[in-house]
Formats: C-alpha cells, sequence, structure tokens
C-alpha cells in the first residue's frame, strides 16, 4: 500500500451490473435514477459498490470511491439528479479521436439535457450514494467525483437551453448564477453528511489551448480576447465553488481529462499552453493530470504550481486505456523530470483517467485493471518509499 498511488475514481463495472446500464442507455422514458424503472437494480448496483470496495481495500487504496458505479456517464448523472433537468436521446452522441487519430467514434446518445425549471441541487441522489459507501470503506479515506461546474456551464450554454423564448434562463450570467446556486445546495449538504474531499472532473480545459487541433478556438478568424475572457469565466465559476467548499471544511480537488471513452480520446492540447490559466489560478487542493501520451506535452507546465506550495499535483503518467502494463523506465524518467521542478514530496502518481468515465469501461478485463493498479503501488512505494 502506498498512499502515493492514487486513482481518479471509476472502474470497470461487472456484468451484472452492466445488464442494467445497458438499457438505460436506450431509453427516455425514465426517471434518474431508474430504480423504479428495472427490477433488482438497486439492489444489484449496492452489492456491486459492496464487492468494488472491498477489492479496492485489498489492493491497497488509501482513498476510496464507489467504483463510480452509481454513475452511466462520468458527468452527466449528476446533471440528471439536479432539480430542474431532464435527458433524453439525442440525434447523435459525442464524437472521440477513434484510434487510427482521425476517424470519428461517436458515444451513447442519452446525453440530451432540456432545462425544465430552476435548477436545484437539493436532495441529489449522490448523497444518497456517498451515504451508502461511508460506512462499507471502513477507515479508509473518501472522495465524491462530480463535473466541475465549468464543464457543464459550458455543454449547457452551448445547448439551445438558453435565450429562447420560453428559456428558463435567458442568458449565459443567469445560467451561470443558477448553477452556482444549485451546486452551493449540493455541497452543503455533502458536507452535512460527512464528506470529506470533492473532486470537480473536468474535460474543457484543452479547447483553450492553441496547440490543440481539435479545439473550436484554434485556427484562423478566432477572436482570442472572447476566448481568454471564456476561460476566465469558467475558472471564476469553479473558484466561486471551490471557495464554498473550503469554507465548509471540504478539500477540493479536480482531475483533467482529455477525453476517455472505449479506450479512445477526444482531443490535444498542451498543459503548457494553459498553465498560466487552470493550472495557476485554480484554487484546487489538488490537481490530477494526464501525461500518459505525448499529448500533454512538456513537464514543464508544472512550473506555475512553484508559488502554490500547498497544492499537490498527481501525474497520471500510467494509462487506464490499455490492457498491458506501463513501462516503468518511462514512468520513473518522468517522476525524476517532475522532482527537477516541483518537490517530490508534493507529487503523487495515477493513472491519467478513470477505468470506466463510462459505463462500458475500456478495453480491458478486470484482472487487468487491478493488474495495472498493483502496478502502479509499486511504483510509488519503490520510488517514494512510502
Amino acid at each position: 500500500m502506498s498512499k502515493k498511488f492514487q486513482t481518479v475514481g471509476s472502474l470497470l463495472r461487472p456484468a451484472a451490473l452492466l445488464k442494467y446500464k445497458g438499457q438505460i442507455e436506450h431509453r427516455d422514458d425514465i426517471i434518474y435514477p431508474f430504480y423504479q424503472d428495472f427490477e433488482g437494480y438497486e439492489q444489484c448496483e449496492a452489492e456491486a459498490t459492496k464487492a468494488v470496495v472491498a477489492k479496492q481495500i485489498e489492493h491497497g487504496l488509501t482513498v476510496i470511491t464507489d467504483g463510480e458505479y452509481s454513475k452511466s456517464i462520468w458527468h452527466l448523472d449528476f446533471v440528471w439528479g439536479l432539480g430542474g433537468v431532464s435527458r433524453y436521446i439525442a440525434e447523435h452522441g459525442y464524437f472521440f479521436r477513434d484510434k487510427d487519430g482521425t476517424t470519428k467514434y461517436e458515444t451513447r446518445k442519452d446525453i440530451g439535457l432540456r432545462i425544465t425549471a430552476e435548477l436545484s441541487g437539493k436532495s441529489h441522489h449522490f448523497i444518497k450514494a456517498f451515504k451508502r459507501l461511508k460506512p462499507i470503506s471502513g477507515d479508509r479515506e473518501t472522495k465524491l467525483c462530480v463535473p466541475s461546474p465549468s464543464h457543464i456551464f459550458g455543454e449547457l450554454s452551448w445547448s439551445d437551453n438558453i435565450g429562447g423564448k420560453d428559456s428558463v434562463y435567458k442568458s449565459p450570467q443567469e445560467l451561470k448564477a443558477g448553477l452556482v446556486k444549485a451546486y452551493k445546495e449540493f455541497v452543503e449538504e455533502y458536507a452535512a453528511t460527512g464528506g470529506k474531499i470533492l473532486q470537480f472532473d473536468d474535460c474543457l480545459w484543452e479547447i483553450f489551448a492553441d496547440d490543440n487541433p481539435n479545439s473550436p478556438y484554434t485556427g484562423e478568424n478566432i477572436n482570442q480576447e472572447e476566448v481568454k475572457a471564456l476561460a476566465v469565466e469558467f475558472i471564476d465559476i469553479n473558484n466561486t465553488l471551490i471557495d464554498f467548499g473550503h469554507s465548509l471544511g471540504l478539500k477540493m480537488w479536480t482531475h483533467n481529462c482529455r477525453g476517455n471513452y472505449d479506450s479512445r480520446n477526444m482531443g490535444g492540447g498542451s498543459y503548457v499552453k494553459i498553465a498560466h490559466l487552470f493550472l495557476k489560478q485554480l484554487k484546487y487542493d489538488r490537481f490530477f493530470l494526464e501525461w500518459d501520451d505525448e499529448r500533454a506535452g512538456s513537464l514543464d507546465a508544472l512550473s506555475v504550481f512553484k508559488d502554490k506550495p500547498n497544492t499537490e499535483i498527481v501525474l497520471g503518467l500510467l494509462s487506464s486505456k490499455t490492457s498491458t502494463l506501463d513501462d516503468e523506465t518511462r514512468v520513473i524518467r518522468l517522476l525524476d523530470e517532475a522532482s527537477k521542478i516541483i518537490d517530490k514530496n508534493r507529487l503523487l502518481l495515477s493513472h491519467q483517467c478513470g477505468f470506466a468515465s463510462c459505463d462500458g469501461g475500456n478495453e480491458l478485463t478486470e484482472e487487468e485493471q487491478w493488474a495495472k493498479i498493483d502496478q502502479g503501488q509499486r511504483i510509488a512505494q519503490q520510488y517514494w518509499g512510502v
């Protein structure tokens, strides 16, 4: 067991649970969290959660999640659980890059969101899921992972949910205020329930990197001042909730992702290009960052953390997308390189992302997943000695 090795959050779901999850994906005539729509689903999820928590403890993890077994998609279940939101099956899913790097790969399609009333974060299902997690985790720390408010603000503000005659929110600023209110209600209930660590997951930072060929904000005829203003707005909404979480005594963490679906990714963009914005200005206590391949660029981006001495950085040097063990020589080399920039004691190690950001998970078996987790533990123990 090494406290220096961490998991991002999600783990592969067992077949019994996927039987229910697969049905959810194709229906929008059901109501979140869908327990009333499928006989045996809630019990199956509870039993699977108990089993995966036991496996995490068995494999020496020091911070426990529910494997995100209470989710179907890494971010949308949280939105489905807000008051004032309904889901529907859209014309198409999200588009990822397929393994050849150029072909489009389409995800599941139940990603449509409608705002039907003022947003509310009260009595969210995730609180119930956390109450189920806490007592079965023993003396281990637990964390809850939810999408960052900026990510949800981005997705909703780019949809047809604002500005229309019948829209609940008439402008992005009204939507932003509504989201902040709903998130504060949720965060307050989480802290009151005994939550100690809240992790905001985020997939949108890289759209602001001008070396990202997959971003809508790169290329000619782009107003970069408007782009930077939007980035600042993203930072502001996150920091508002980070400050609120801190005021309630929570540790506030983040995971930044470049897309993770069926072992595919969504885009590029280096951290160096966005470090002065998202790494430097966001007030998180711990950053989980992706460095499993060359897309993230140079580790020099870590330099912005030099004047943030209380911030921890989890280097995602391992890959959750592959079925084979990672190149340990590469991992040690990059840890050494990072340690020349940031004090070694402020660094931790992880895979770049979870193993199942969405139900289907990445292309590996549960046995291979745990072998990769065990490898991470061994490397961390070897490198830090703790």
